[in-house]
């Protein structure tokens, strides 16, 4: 593994670093073969993350004055530990820059987040056949919930649950 060069730096994104963060996702969606989901916009994100209500943390990933990478993460709460923790959506450095700790160093960073900020935990997922990204929260010691399942709303079941709660007396 090639070493982090040291003009490597994470900062959290701006308005201006929109489209590119949204190019990755891109990116992200086709290497994991979803790239059908993706049916937000750049739009979409900015109000999510700069709007009256944001909701989403964006960092960057910036090598040599270009952003190679990002994380998207949010808040959750555990109540068995009474304590907030983040939930990380995504986690992506381009192919190229691959190998080199620049993903290690942006977890690590969102790890000493969470725990300075006095958070329970960080979870996020990883798809089954993504082997070298099991392997490397593995190595880390990220433990995986085999005992979970996980369940999503989504499209027209979540708008039918919405409209069975309007219903009810």
């Amino acid at each position: 593994m090639e070493p982090i060069q040291d003009d490597f730096k994470i900062l959290p994104a701006t308005k201006d670093d929109m489209q590119k963060v949204y190019d990755l996702i891109v990116e992200l969606a086709e290497y994991e073969k979803l790239k059908h989901m993706v049916i937000g916009d750049v739009k979409d994100m900015e109000k999510w993350a700069f709007g009256e209500d944001p909701v989403i943390f964006i960092n960057c990933g910036w090598l040599n004055g270009k952003i190679i990478a990002y994380s998207l993460h949010f808040r959750n709460y555990s109540t068995f530990l009474c304590k907030p923790g983040i939930y990380l959506e995504d986690i992506y450095v381009q192919p190229e820059y691959r190998g080199r700790g620049y993903g290690k160093k942006m977890l690590l960073y969102l790890s000493k987040l969470c725990y300075e900020k006095g958070y329970g935990r960080m979870e996020w997922q990883v798809l089954k056949w993504n082997k070298p990204s099991i392997d490397f929260y593995e190595s880390l010691g990220a433990e995986p919930l085999n005992e979970w399942l996980q369940y999503r709303l989504v499209g027209d079941s979540l708008k039918k649950c919405a409209e069975k709660f309007d219903q009810l007396k």
